[in-house]
């Protein structure tokens, strides 16, 4: 069965607005401060999650003793550093 004219130009005008529509809605996900405000909202999503809230505070908890012992590491060799200048100065 053939297909009316008509009907073949209205599945095309059809088509045409589908496709209009899909290009705005694509133009308006592409702009970068809506693909930063996405992001953000993304983050805030997951940092609610009980979980990631547990293995950030353990990374967190990580960080800082890392960090404590790497200064009371360069304190003591300080003092170490000290104690032989002090020595060394005493035996001149």
């Amino acid at each position: 069965m053939a297909r009316d004219i008509d009907d073949i130009q209205r599945d095309i005008e059809r088509t045409r607005r589908q496709l209009a529509s899909t290009l705005d809605e694509l133009a308006t996900r592409g702009k970068p401060q809506n693909l930063v405000n996405d992001a953000k909202r993304e983050a805030n999503v997951k940092l609610q999650d009980p979980q990631v809230q547990k293995v950030l505070a353990g990374v967190a908890v990580a960080v800082v003793g890392v960090v404590a012992l790497v200064v009371a590491r360069n304190r003591k060799r300080s003092n170490d550093i000290k104690e032989l200048q002090r020595l060394l100065a005493g035996r001149v």
